[in-house]
This record gives C-alpha cells, structure tokens and sequence, in this order.
C-alpha cells in the first residue's frame, strides 16, 4: 500500500467538504509531476488530506477507492501513449486530531529535508515515503497505515 500527499485550496475544496460528500473525484491536477504520482495510485491506498493557503497543514486521512482512470473533462494522450490527465476517487478515513501537522513543523525537521513537501512547493499530489508516512500520521494524530 501506498500513501499519497494531495494538497487542496480549503477555499476550493476543504476536509470538511470531503467528510459531506463521503466521496469525491481528485480533480485539476494538471501538473506532469503530479499526474505522474496520481497514475499510481491503486484502490486501497492512502492519502493525507493537505490544506494549502493560511492553514498549510495536513487535516485528514482518506484512502483511494477507485484507483487512477482518465478524466473525461480533459481527454488526450501523452508523447508516451498514456492518457495525459487521470483522477483518482477518494473517501475520508480520520479527521487529524492534532494541528501539528503544519509546513512550518515539517519544515523544521529535518527528516523531511527531502521530502516533495518541501522541495517542491507547487507540487499538489505526492507519494510519501514510508518512514516519513509514519512520522506524518503521528505528528497529525492519524492512524497508522
């Protein structure tokens, strides 16, 4: 199983809307480095749930249940032969029940000194290594994969 880091705007889509619809299609990720990780991801995998903006912390866990099939709002393929844009379904698992989770706190660590959070900032989908997952998960107060 993998965990995956989604990044998201609350003023556009937020944990709190994620826990009213139950479930939801991870749209508008345009980015080629992010639709690379988002094509992996497989039913059954996990996601920390991360809030851009003033909060910049991770808020919840979901898990994908339905895994990357292409988007028919944007049709087309890759140079590669593979469809260009893909989404993944997603479902809430647990609300994080610390506010620790921040970028400033992750920033500070220096385990993450490697970590796509902090190397690439405008990256918005990413796996998590699993030894910085676990750390994640206990800083947020979210359950163990």
């Amino acid at each position: 199983m993998t965990t995956f880091l989604f990044k998201t705007e609350p003023g556009d889509y937020s944990w709190d809307d994620m826990l009213r619809d139950k479930r939801t299609a991870w749209t508008g990720v345009s980015n080629a480095a992010a639709q690379m990780h988002m094509r992996t991801a497989r039913q059954g995998d996990q996601v920390l749930f991360y809030h851009t903006g003033s909060d910049k912390r991770i808020v919840g866990l979901a898990k994908v249940v339905k895994g990357a099939y292409p988007d028919p709002e944007r049709p087309g393929m890759t140079a590669a032969g593979h469809t260009k844009f893909v989404l993944v379904d997603i479902s809430p698992v647990a609300d994080a029940t610390t506010d620790d989770a921040t970028l400033a706190a992750i920033k500070a660590d220096e385990r993450f000194a490697d970590f796509a959070l902090v190397k690439q900032s405008r990256l918005s989908a990413m796996a998590v290594p699993p030894k910085l997952d676990r750390a994640l998960r206990k800083l947020a107060g979210l359950p163990n994969g």
